[in-house]
C-alpha cells in the first residue's frame, strides 16, 4: 500500500499505461511542460517525450478530432479537457464521431480513447470552470462514462479506461484532487463498470459518485450518531450503470436517496430513480429522492456553497425519506 493524492494516483496510473503500451499517447493544453493545470501529468513529458505527451493548441475540437484520427490508426489517445466547461467546443467530435464510429462501421472499427474531464465545483473558480456535464455523455449511445472519488480508483480506473476498446469519458472531481488515500498498486482492481459499497447499512441507501461520495459518507456518519444505519454506494460507473448492485441495496433498505452536483432536471439521478422504481417497486417504503444542484447556471464562486449539495441537504432528504 502507498498513500497518494487523487492527482498523484492518476499520474501514476497514466505512467503505468504509457509504460505498458507504446501506442498510448496523451494530448491536451499545457499537459506537457507545465504538467497540466492540476499537475496530473507532471513529469510525464520529460520521461516519455513530446511525441507521446503532447502540448496541444488551445482548441478542444482539434484535440479530440486529432485523437479520433490517431485511434483509427491504432493508437490509444488520452485527451485532457482542461476544465469541464471547455468540453463543449469538442461536443460535435465527441457525440458525432467518437460515439458513433463503432456502430456506423458495423462493429468493425473501435475508437479506444479516453477523454479526461476535471469536473464539478467547490474551487472558487470563474464561469465555465465548475460544470457537471455528465448527463450529456451518459445520454449518448456509444460512450462509456466513469467517475472516480478516491485515489485507489483513480490509479486503477484510468488504466482500465485506457485499455478499454470503447471510448471512455473519465470524470475527475477537481476539488478532491489533493485528498489522500491508500492505493494498492499490487492488488487486483475492481471491474471498471461496477459500483462499490463504501459503507454497509440497513435503513436507507445513499447513491453518489465523484465529489459527492465524501459528502454522503459524512452524512452516513452523522446519521449513525442518531441511531440510523445508512448504506453508501459509490456508483463509479455512470454509463453503463451497475443496476445489479443498486437494486440489491434498494431491495434491502427500501429507501434510496441519489446525490449529485449536476442540476436535477433530467440529471442522472432521474434515470436512476426511474430504474429503481421499475425494478424495486414492491420493495420500496418511500419514493426515491434526489439531492442535486439547482436548475440554473453554476453561480459565482461566492454563492457556490449555496448551490452545491451539502451535509444538511443530504440529511434533510434522509429525514424526509424515513418519515414516509
Amino acid at each position: 500500500m502507498t498513500t497518494l493524492t487523487i492527482a498523484k494516483a492518476l499520474n501514476a496510473g497514466l505512467r503505468r499505461a504509457l509504460e505498458a503500451d507504446p501506442k498510448v499517447v496523451l494530448a491536451g493544453q499545457d499537459i506537457g511542460k507545465l504538467g497540466g493545470v492540476f499537475r496530473v501529468t507532471e513529469g510525464l513529458q520529460k520521461d516519455f517525450g513530446e511525441a507521446r505527451v503532447i502540448d496541444s493548441p488551445l482548441a478542444e475540437s482539434g484535440i479530440v478530432g486529432t485523437a479520433v484520427g490517431m485511434a483509427l490508426r491504432g493508437y490509444r489517445p488520452v485527451c485532457e479537457m482542461q476544465f469541464d466547461g471547455f468540453t463543449m467546443p469538442a461536443f460535435d467530435q465527441i457525440v458525432n464521431q467518437v460515439a458513433k464510429f463503432h456502430f456506423r462501421s458495423g462493429g468493425r472499427i473501435n475508437i479506444p480513447m479516453v477523454i479526461r474531464i476535471p469536473y464539478g465545483g467547490g474551487i472558487g473558480a470563474v464561469e465555465h470552470h465548475s460544470e457537471s456535464p455528465e448527463a450529456y455523455f451518459c445520454h449518448t449511445a456509444g460512450l462509456k462514462a466513469v467517475a472516480v472519488s478516491n485515489a485507489d480508483d483513480a490509479y486503477w480506473m484510468i488504466q482500465q479506461a485506457v485499455a478499454s476498446a470503447d471510448p471512455v469519458i473519465f470524470f475527475e472531481p477537481k476539488r478532491r484532487y489533493h485528498e489522500r488515500g491508500e492505493v494498492d498498486v499490487a492488488g487486483d482492481p475492481q471491474p471498471l463498470h461496477s459500483a462499490k459499497i463504501i459503507k454497509e447499512g440497513s435503513d436507507l441507501t445513499l447513491l453518489a459518485y465523484g465529489p459527492m461520495v465524501k459528502v454522503c459518507t459524512d452524512a452516513a456518519g452523522a446519521a449513525e450518531d442518531e441511531g440510523r444505519s445508512l448504506e453508501v454506494i459509490d456508483l463509479r460507473t455512470l454509463s453503463p450503470l451497475d443496476m445489479a448492485t443498486i437494486t440489491r441495496s434498494a431491495e434491502k433498505t427500501g429507501r434510496v436517496v441519489v446525490v449529485h452536483e449536476a442540476a436535477g432536471n433530467l440529471g442522472l439521478g432521474a434515470e436512476i430513480a426511474a430504474r429503481i422504481t421499475e425494478k424495486c417497486f414492491y420493495s420500496l417504503e418511500a419514493p426515491v429522492l434526489r439531492v442535486t444542484g439547482f436548475d440554473l447556471p453554476y453561480p459565482a464562486s461566492r454563492l457556490e456553497d449555496e448551490y452545491l449539495p451539502d451535509l444538511d441537504r443530504v440529511l434533510d432528504a434522509v429525514d424526509r425519506s424515513l418519515a414516509y
